[in-house]
């Protein structure tokens, strides 16, 4: 399957993820429409990306089927981090088009960042520095078996 086979376009980090192999890819697991992968540059250890398969740029352009995915599995995304790293918060979010703030532009991505009371996040904008202690191919393997066992039940 290729990205531009899906509607893709050449370059974007999302449709090129899910051509590669899942393990390099950092995707935690795919869905019929959607998947979810890590942020290969997280703000925190665990911040992955819930992502239409379909490149899609707004949610006014989302399918229904993907909508409900999108939804579904950012849900089960909250659940598999909640039980992996125990934060006392989540960001969740999404940025449309570069003025919003949007890293990869044309493909729509939701955000979910676990927060702890005191953490450290504040370094990107203090010092541009970020304070992450887990890599994200370690990330992969603490949440790639909670998202298993989440979706079979």
């Amino acid at each position: 399957m290729t990205g531009a086979s899906e509607g893709g376009t050449e370059g974007c980090i999302f449709c090129d993820a899910v051509e590669r192999d899942p393990v390099s890819a950092l995707v935690l697991h795919r869905g019929l429409t959607c998947f979810v992968i890590l942020n290969k540059f997280p703000y925190n250890n665990g911040h992955l990306m819930v992502v239409p398969v379909r490149h899609v740029g707004t949610l006014a352009e989302i399918h229904d089927d993907e909508l409900g995915e999108l939804a579904a599995l950012t849900r089960t995304a909250e659940m598999a981090l909640a039980q992996a790293y125990n934060p006392h918060g989540f960001n969740v979010g999404i940025n449309v088009g570069r003025a919003a703030g949007a890293g990869a532009v044309g493909h729509l991505h939701v955000h979910l960042v676990p927060r702890w009371n005191g953490d450290t996040n504040f370094m990107t904008v203090a010092a541009e520095t970020r304070v992450v202690p887990e890599a994200p191919g370690a990330s992969a393997a603490r949440l790639k078996p909670i998202f298993e066992q989440l979706l079979r039940a």
